[in-house]
């Protein structure tokens, strides 16, 4: 099951609106997480099998240090709605799928807008 742990630089409204697709999705704030070291958040999210969706380098950082689980999915474009998000992520999602897969072995995924 794919589920997103999204950051606190990304709206909680994604949870929603990906969950025919991303169930059990979730995001930093409406978990208590806001604010908190990004180490913290990467081990919530791989104690709870997460794949944490940011646009922040340093889970990219984070990735290449410590290895995966969990997976990262990082959104490059600068600033964009949430509805860019969502659609991006919908036209993206086969590539996503792959990279969560176990013949991918890679901790990080960018996807550009």
């Amino acid at each position: 099951m794919m589920k997103l742990l999204i950051d606190e630089n990304i709206s909680y409204r994604l949870v929603k609106k990906l969950a025919d697709i991303f169930p059990d999705s979730e995001q930093v704030k409406r978990l208590g997480l806001l604010g908190k070291e990004d180490y913290i958040v990467w081990n919530y999210a791989k104690k709870h099998d997460f794949i944490i969706l940011t646009q922040d380098e340093d889970y990219l950082d984070l990735s290449q240090l410590r290895g995966h689980p969990p997976k990262v999915i990082l959104l490059r474009g600068g600033n964009m709605t949430t509805n860019a998000i969502e659609e991006i992520l919908r036209q993206e999602y086969s590539k996503i799928e792959f990279f969560i897969s176990p013949e991918y072995d890679y901790g990080c995924i960018e996807i550009y807008s």
